[in-house]
C-alpha cells in the first residue's frame, strides 16, 4: 500500500478479511470487532502476509473487492474499517477446533 501525495493512503483493489471459523461448505462470515469506545469495527488486510502477521497463522480469511465494502457495510453495519491493525495475542484463533 503506497501513500499518494496528498498524504491519503491508496486502498488496494482487494482486501483480505478475517472470517470466524467455519464447517466446510458453510460460507465464510466476515469477524466484526467491537472497540473499546463502542463502535463496530471491520478488520482488513492488504496483503496476505500482514493478516497472518497481525492475527496469526491460524485465522481463518476470505477476500473480497474492496467495491463491495459498502455493501457488507449495509449487512454488517459497521462502524469503521481498520487496516493493517494486530490483534492481542489472547484473541487470535489457535487452530483447534470449533
Amino acid at each position: 500500500m503506497t501513500d499518494q501525495p496528498d498524504g491519503r493512503r491508496q486502498i488496494p483493489p482487494v482486501l483480505y478479511l478475517p472470517c470466524r471459523p467455519t464447517i466446510p461448505g458453510e460460507s465464510p462470515q466476515v469477524e466484526l470487532r467491537t472497540l473499546e469506545d463502542g463502535r463496530l469495527a471491520l478488520l482488513a488486510y492488504t496483503a496476505l502476509d500482514r493478516l497472518a502477521r497481525c492475527c496469526g497463522d491460524h485465522q481463518p480469511w476470505t477476500l473480497m473487492e474492496t467495491g463491495h465494502l459498502s455493501t457488507l457495510r449495509e449487512q454488517a453495519r459497521y462502524d469503521v474499517v481498520l487496516l493493517d491493525q494486530e490483534l492481542p495475542a489472547e484473541v487470535r484463533h489457535t487452530g483447534g477446533s470449533l
